[in-house]
């Protein structure tokens, strides 16, 4: 009878004790932020120079999409396969920047080029030694994530232009492995996270596309040209983010229907230019795409998860402002972006 007594006295002894020693062990906030960003810097190298494949899950409010990713390099070349397993089939190869869309529903490829690398595990675009001039930085709790061992990072905003973040990175390679976005009450908008994943050799199967026979197809290949000098000017923009690209996109448009509102067997394919900005803080990215003002758009603002969009009329001009980062930060831009024509 006693023995039962014993134990539970035992092990209330032992929680005290781990309590006592984890009050006293009081967080180094330099030493956390210096751990931080040499895990930071692993993970960003990771994403880039190791071969991987697996299986990860995107959640955003009540939607949940499920994708497959299959990363390798050879030499100088970076090879990577992205399928998206939920809705309609699609799909994309990329060689280094050159990205390749497959839509077998409309039969169509679309070969682009990468405008910035912020795709998951791949989600760093800066020295991560300048986010801890916006954010926080310090080691959360570890935990394992599809199988492996973790070391975890926690990027607490230090205003409210951006949204916080905890990482998950596996614990002797330093791929991402889970990345949850936080809004100011440590709410979760949204969050990505490998399900299934094998870090090592990568078959050459897992990167071929899987329609072999495109025979037929409409390509599309998206004109891109580099600004230099630019008349779209943002006066305003919230600390730490830069414009880091800015470029004009030739699109296609598939037009033509009868009046009932069918397509009609004349379609014809018409094209209209779009320029684009890009501007991020080493983490948070937002775009914002100007085009000559159409007659059927509305202005407004949405959110979904963390993304937030915003259109608008601006002279001739229709702005469509969207990131993933909160509300305020797409209106200061919104609100102070000007276009200065050419004298």
């Amino acid at each position: 009878m006693w023995q039962p007594q014993i134990m539970l006295r035992y092990a209330l002894v032992l929680c005290a004790f781990f309590a006592l020693n984890v009050h006293a062990a009081k967080p180094n906030p330099a030493a956390e932020a210096k751990e931080s960003q040499a895990w930071l810097r692993k993970i960003q190298s990771a994403a880039q120079n190791l071969n991987y494949s697996g299986t990860f899950v995107y959640q955003q409010a009540s939607q949940v999409r499920t994708s497959r990713i299959a990363h390798i390099v050879e030499g100088k070349n970076e090879i990577e396969k992205l399928e998206v397993l939920d809705g309609k089939p699609r799909e994309y190869v990329r060689r280094n920047d050159e990205i390749t869309y497959y839509a077998p529903e409309s039969k169509t490829l679309l070969v682009e080029r990468r405008i910035i690398k912020d795709i998951f595990p791949s989600i760093l675009t800066t020295n991560p030694g300048k986010l801890s001039s916006y954010y926080i930085l310090r080691m959360g709790q570890s935990e394992r994530v599809a199988g492996y061992a973790t070391k975890a990072i926690v990027l607490k905003p230090k205003d409210r232009f951006r949204y916080g973040y905890k990482l998950w990175a596996e614990r002797s390679t330093g791929l991402l492995l889970r990345v949850q976005t936080t809004n100011e009450k440590g709410d979760v908008l949204e969050q990505i996270a490998f399900t299934q994943l094998a870090i090592g050799d990568v078959p050459d199967s897992k990167l071929a596309p899987s329609v072999s026979d495109t025979r037929g197809w409409r390509v599309e290949n998206t004109v891109m040209t580099q600004i230099s000098k630019s008349n779209w000017k943002v006066k305003a923009l919230p600390p730490g983010f830069k414009k880091v690209r800015e470029m004009k996109r030739l699109l296609t448009n598939s037009s033509g229907s009868d009046a009932k509102g069918s397509k009609s067997a004349a379609s014809s394919l018409s094209r209209r230019e779009v320029s684009q900005m890009v501007f991020s803080d080493g983490l948070a990215t937002v775009s914002v795409f100007a085009e000559t003002a159409g007659a059927n758009r509305t202005e407004g603002a949405m959110h979904q998860g963390a993304m937030n969009i915003l259109s608008k009329r601006q002279g001739s001009f229709w702005l469509t402002i969207v990131g993933e980062v909160p509300s305020a930060t797409i209106r200061q831009i919104a609100n102070s972006i000007e276009f200065k024509p050419d004298k």
